[in-house]
């Protein structure tokens, strides 16, 4: 169970980073945002990963299936992330957050359908009581349905992309040791962080230099996001190898109280009884799916 507060521990440090992202946005973009997360995180991820395979040796082998995997889960990351970014400035950031908390039944069905990765029947009641309670979350607010709709349509996207890329990091980590998750783990973040800082720092190059130089610019901000993005990656990769991805993106659901309280205090936004509430049934679910 050295999981569940391992996801606790990367829920809240992913708060962090979102709210570093998103002061981000306006100067640098969405694209700009999400680069920061990966570039700016890779020489931390790279010390993470060096002082675990000192610590813990292991015999890691990079394979094109190691490879594959990892690619598919960091193109999946890279379009989750920039939709997040984006509902959270059309919404807010707490709800920005509930609205990425939908992978949560994706990651459950695709790990199940594709992975064969089992709940007990108890897990799967903990993952639909938390399903309901995102929905009842993320419902539109009377007078700002189409606002709210286009958050919540990019916020479920966001949340099935992250779906495929926990359980496809799952299935890197697994191909590169399966023996030693903690390293395993570890450089599946470089491999993955670096990819994704190569190629995206390409496109932006080519497509958008403006956002790419805000973000650069920005290195104070940039670099505590970096760092942030780096210790929560190290959290969720070790949870994936540690446990199939349907729990983990369960007990993950924490994030959201956390969200909250950064929302208001960062950003003076205001949290109604009702998300209260329906944030409180999903918690239970949480708990239900966690020690299921």
């Amino acid at each position: 169970m050295l999981w569940i507060p391992i996801t606790v521990a990367a829920a809240g440090f992913q708060v962090a980073r979102n709210a570093a992202q998103r002061s981000l946005l306006t100067g640098a973009g969405p694209w700009g945002a999400t680069l920061v997360r990966f570039l700016f995180g890779l020489p931390f991820s790279l010390v993470f990963s060096g002082i675990a395979l000192l610590l813990m040796p292991s015999d890691l082998r990079v394979t094109p299936v190691t490879l594959a995997w990892a690619a598919l889960g960091g193109t999946m990351q890279l379009g989750a992330t920039a939709a997040l970014l984006t509902a959270m400035q059309r919404s807010s950031f707490a709800l920005g957050t509930a609205f990425q908390q939908s992978g949560l039944p994706f990651a459950a069905i695709l790990g199940l359908l594709v992975f064969g990765d089992h709940l007990s029947l108890r897990g799967w009641g903990g993952v639909l009581l938390a399903s309901a309670g995102l929905l009842v979350l993320s419902w539109p607010r009377t007078g700002e349905a189409t606002r709210d709709w286009t958050a919540a349509g990019l916020g479920t996207l966001s949340g099935f992309c992250f779906a495929i890329s926990a359980n496809a990091f799952r299935q890197s980590a697994l191909a590169l040791d399966p023996v030693h998750p903690v390293p395993a783990a570890l450089v599946t973040v470089v491999i993955v962080q670096a990819m994704q800082s190569a190629g995206l720092t390409l496109w932006m190059a080519l497509k958008d230099r403006h956002s790419l130089m805000a973000a650069v610019g920005s290195w104070r901000v940039s670099m505590g996001a970096g760092l942030f993005g780096a210790l929560a990656s190290a959290g969720w990769f070790i949870a994936l190898a540690l446990s199939p991805a349907g729990p983990v993106r369960a007990v993950g659901v924490v994030e959201m109280p956390m969200a909250a309280l950064a929302g208001r205090r960062l950003f003076a936004e205001q949290v109604t009884l009702r998300q209260w509430v329906a944030g409180s049934v999903t918690a239970l679910g949480v708990v239900l799916a966690a020690f299921g």
